[in-house]
């Protein structure tokens, strides 16, 4: 069976290390602890990896976030794969930093990269890994945030978020997306009920 685990992102030194890319870094660390390497295609950058009988496909659209559809529509039909195994990895403004959540659909929430996933595939029903950056920006400079690099104390947690999201992303293929739900959006619930309690 195969998987399609796409991270949203755009190429270009210039945006390598910002926020808005964290889809590509948490592909990037996987490959990296999988010890594979992507391969420019068309559309995108690939890497595979097996993981007990499983294969998954790691895919990097190189069409730009604004395009990101075209290259999961192209990657999904030349793979054979169904859109319930695959899993689009992308930055959240809703979440704080470093938190994690799995959703099995939900619409695009403004994010480009998945109103244009939308836009191809013609539903949300999707699986997502959204990755928290917070939003700790004045009114009107949402863009700015979502491209500028993170700041030093993010940048000493990052590896422990990616490592996370590596190993949400080994669930889902191993243990399907209820079960993956279960064990990693556990963090989110307990984060808004110290919340709760405190205000």
């Amino acid at each position: 069976m195969s998987f399609l685990i796409v991270g949203l992102g755009n190429i270009g030194r210039e945006y390598a290390d910002t926020r808005h890319n964290i889809g590509f870094m948490v592909l990037d660390a996987f490959a990296k602890a999988s010890d594979t390497s992507f391969t420019t295609l068309r559309y995108g950058s690939l890497a595979q990896v097996r993981l007990k009988g499983k294969q998954i496909i790691l895919l990097k659209p190189s069409t730009y976030m604004n395009l990101s559809g075209k290259a999961v529509k192209y990657w999904l039909s030349e793979e054979r794969i169904e859109v319930e195994s695959m899993l689009v990895v992308v930055d959240d403004l809703a979440l704080p930093f470093g938190a994690i959540r799995m959703r099995k659909q939900g619409s695009d929430g403004g994010h480009n990269g998945l109103l244009s996933i939308y836009q191809s595939l013609q539903t949300y029903e999707y699986n997502r890994l959204r990755i928290g950056i917070g939003n700790d920006f004045d009114k009107g400079q949402q863009v700015d945030f979502v491209l500028s690099p993170w700041e030093d104390e993010e940048q000493k947690e990052l590896p422990f978020v990616l490592n996370r999201s590596i190993e949400a992303i080994r669930s889902f293929v191993c243990s399907g997306i209820d079960k993956a739900m279960n064990m990693f959006n556990i963090a989110v619930k307990k984060e808004a009920s110290k919340e709760a309690s405190s205000n």
